[in-house]
């Protein structure tokens, strides 16, 4: 069974998303034989490196809110994260340009797998929303790229090898590539879940619709076959035509 995640690592539901569909995968039967794949996806593409100003009032302006009804919702945000185990910290959080952290999604893709990518993606979302890092920022994303494990034995990307990545056009026409998928599908927001090219499921879904749709497509996948010796049919109950 393979999941495409379409996601940007600025979006709040997306890691909350992120922990939700983690718990539904631990509880899923089948989920050693599971493939993740995070798909790149900008909310504003058009966005500066760093943005500047008061998040706050962005958000009131943006929505039509006072400042006060602003500041409630980046609040219950940050408690339904916690919820999950997560530390949101909105205060310190620095807007921006999501484009080249997509770039290195997929450099750890190519050098590691799913766990690396898995991994960069991590890195990524607890910056950006717990440690007030600049994720649009060149200098901070080489060394946030580099704390991250992309082998099996530890390996890490060099500082030099994500310095060039991100001062050419590597991986660039990957990130377009998912971004026109998006559209394919008709995706509009993010968390975006893609189960098997068959089931969207979109939004940060609780773990126990998650782990329903995974159930509902893996039995669709994997229909059982009834085996009836040749010849024989055997007793059974149906409806309430038995005596008991």
């Amino acid at each position: 069974m393979k999941i495409e995640i379409w996601s940007d690592v600025v979006c709040p539901w997306c890691y909350i998303g992120k922990r939700r569909f983690e718990e539904a995968l631990e509880r899923f039967e089948h989920r050693d034989d599971v493939e993740v794949e995070w798909k790149a996806f900008e909310l504003d593409p058009t966005a500066p490196a760093v943005r500047t100003g008061n998040d706050v009032e962005r958000l009131a302006q943006k929505y039509g809110m006072s400042l006060d009804q602003a500041q409630a919702a980046q609040d219950r945000v940050a408690r339904l994260a916690d919820d999950e185990g997560l530390t949101f910290d909105f205060s310190i959080a620095r807007s921006g340009n999501s484009f080249d952290a997509h770039r290195l999604i997929h450099l750890a893709a190519e050098r590691g797998g799913a766990a690396a990518q898995d991994a960069m993606k991590e890195r990524l979302f607890r910056a950006y929303f717990s440690e007030g890092e600049a994720i649009g920022e060149r200098d901070t994303l080489v060394r946030l790229a580099t704390e991250v494990a992309v082998g099996d034995d530890g390996a890490r990307l060099t500082p030099d090898e994500v310095r060039a990545v991100l001062e050419s056009d590597t991986f660039g026409d990957a990130v377009r590539d998912d971004e026109r998928e998006a559209q394919q599908f008709g995706i509009s927001g993010v968390p975006f879940f893609v189960v098997d090219r068959t089931y969207g499921v979109s939004g940060a879904q609780p773990a126990d619709a998650l782990l329903e749709v995974l159930d509902t497509a893996w039995d669709e996948a994997h229909p059982r076959t009834v085996l009836t010796p040749a010849g024989r049919e055997g007793e059974a109950c149906e409806g309430d035509d038995c005596i008991v």
